[in-house]
């Protein structure tokens, strides 16, 4: 059978793109290995935040922001040193996307049903200089039902789509090959897997039962990343951050392998920065897991002490939330896999959030009654799950037995009880006045000032060994696998580029598998909300083009 396209992967790189080519009226294959009930893939698990730039929220909000500032930013932060040749492409998608983040992607979302939650969030603040990385201000715009509602209505065009005969939806179809012919892909090869009858997240069957064969004038690669390949990750792994971790989470389910990328590297697509990823340090072990191995990122407010396994305080700018590759490359450097906050009740009640669209029940749910149990006492009530039944948590009333339960928790006597109180004491005394040198409290001042973070995510400043700030709560932190910054190299259409910069006939890619974007559009680090947005945007390039 011949098709005008075929899309391999249902996540949100690929159904976007799929949307674009249903409205332009092409004969469409969509084929992924999952079962249907994994359609919007990772992007359903998601909080659901996206990179807006002077949006309508913002300004509401009193946030001053410009695409000049958001450039500043992204090139701060992202840090290109292969402009000719690894970033080349990757450099001019980051320009594009800046400009869609400040043009066309808000009325467009708002076109398809997508509503925000009004308060914006202040991801990865960066804690160096202007030029640095880090947000300036405010961009992490909620989706008003966070992950599933921001897949809903492209998944719903594509299921209806599908019903009455427009797309040609096939889950169960496990690509093993392109089919080349001369120096031009035109089809697919692979096996129909056996029925899985399992809960969205769960590792599903890859017994064959049969195979397949399609042709198309066009195949879209968006089948997501390596989070879920321990050992990928490892092999790929950046020599400047030392030795991988030995131990490590998983922030995302078993099917985001990296399995496409290879097949397009045999077809002659070419990977470029493969040592570029995004994983978090503020990894929970699920205590409730859906996935192996499934780790949960906290999404910390500023207040938190962050210490190494051996209790040694971190400084700027590893403090929680500012900036994450930072913070990586010093925990590898401890010789240690994990570190710890240490933090009061008042703290965990505001500050505490967890990542995922599972884990914000009230968000997902639209839910304007469980929104205002935040402002009660207490976590909410995830966060809340967490400390009673998670493994990482050590809850005491004093500084010694806080300590001796830490250590026992990692089998190791490496903390000392005086070297942690004194450290903690050292910031209590910082607290007396509204300004200090420790640069992590003068930060949690300039945080309130943001309306934002005074309502819902910074804790008015207090002593930590004050009792009335309720008990000492410490938290073990392991890394958390997640995102992959490298990828297939692609122009700005989408089109996958060969190891000599030109375009293969009939492959193109959308989303992670083509770094979001040219083979890496976040360079190093990413200012958060840009992964599925970065889905959107090159799913939605990549299917105005071949509507054409």
């Amino acid at each position: 059978m011949k098709y005008d396209v075929i899309v391999v992967g249902a996540g949100l790189a690929g159904l976007t793109a799929t949307c674009q080519l249903i409205d332009a009226g092409k004969k469409v294959l969509l084929v992924d290995q999952e079962t249907e009930n994994s359609i919007g893939g990772q992007a359903f698990w998601s909080f659901g935040g996206l990179f807006l730039v002077d949006s309508p929220e913002q300004r509401r909000m009193g946030i001053k922001d410009s695409k000049e500032l958001a450039w500043q930013d992204w090139m701060g932060s992202a840090g290109f040193d292969r402009l000719e040749d690894e970033d080349s492409w990757a450099y001019k998608w980051a320009r594009a996307y800046v400009d869609f983040a400040a043009e066309e992607k808000y009325d467009w979302l708002k076109s398809q049903g997508i509503q925000f939650f009004p308060v914006v969030g202040w991801a990865e603040r960066g804690g160096a200089l202007a030029g640095g990385h880090g947000n300036s201000v405010p961009r992490f715009h909620i989706v008003w039902g966070t992950g599933p509602a921001l897949v809903e209505p492209f998944a719903e065009k594509v299921l209806k789509a599908a019903s009455n005969g427009r797309v040609d939806y096939m889950p169960r179809h496990q690509v093993t090959e392109l089919i080349i012919d001369g120096n031009a892909i035109t089809g697919v090869r692979g096996n129909v897997l056996e029925t899985s009858v399992i809960r969205r997240g769960e590792e599903s069957s890859r017994e064959a039962i049969g195979a397949f064969e399609y042709y198309g004038d066009a195949v879209i690669i968006a089948s997501g990343g390596i989070g879920a390949n321990v050992e990928l990750v490892k092999k790929n792994w950046p020599s400047r951050l030392g030795k991988p971790p030995k131990t490590m989470i998983s922030g995302v389910p078993a099917y985001v392998d990296g399995r496409m990328l290879q097949i397009a590297e045999q077809a002659g697509g070419r990977v470029v920065n493969r040592d570029r990823m995004w994983h978090y340090t503020e990894g929970l072990r699920n205590w409730d897991p859906i996935w192996k191995n499934h780790g949960i990122r906290i999404l910390p407010g500023p207040s938190s002490m962050w210490f190494d396994a051996t209790g040694k305080r971190f400084s700027s700018p590893n403090f929680p939330g500012f900036d994450t590759l930072s913070t990586l490359e010093a925990i590898q450097k401890t010789g240690y896999d994990y570190s710890w906050f240490i933090l009061t009740e008042k703290m965990i009640e505001k500050e505490f959030a967890l990542s995922g669209s599972e884990q914000n029940p009230d968000l997902t749910n639209k839910s304007i009654y469980q929104i205002l149990k935040r402002i009660l006492p207490g976590p909410p009530a995830p966060v809340q799950a967490f400390k009673d039944n998670g493994e990482d948590f050590v809850v005491a009333h004093g500084v010694k037995d806080l300590v001796e339960g830490m250590n026992r928790l990692v089998g190791n006597q490496l903390l000392d009880f005086m070297h942690i109180k004194e450290q903690i004491l050292a910031r209590d005394r910082e607290i007396e006045n509204k300004f200090s040198k420790d640069a992590q409290v003068t930060a949690i001042h300039g945080a309130r000032n943001y309306l934002g973070d005074k309502l819902i995510r910074a804790a008015k400043p207090h002593k930590m060994l004050d009792p009335t700030a309720g008990p000492l709560i410490a938290v073990r932190l392991n890394i958390l696998t997640r995102k992959t910054l490298g990828g297939l190299q692609t122009d700005l259409n989408g089109q996958v580029l060969n190891d000599y910069g030109k375009p293969i006939p009939g492959l193109f890619a959308a989303g992670e598998v083509s770094g979001f974007g040219g083979g890496g559009v976040h360079g190093y680090r990413s200012l958060e909300g840009t992964f599925v947005g970065g889905c959107l945007f090159t799913g939605l390039q990549v299917g105005k083009y071949l509507s054409k």
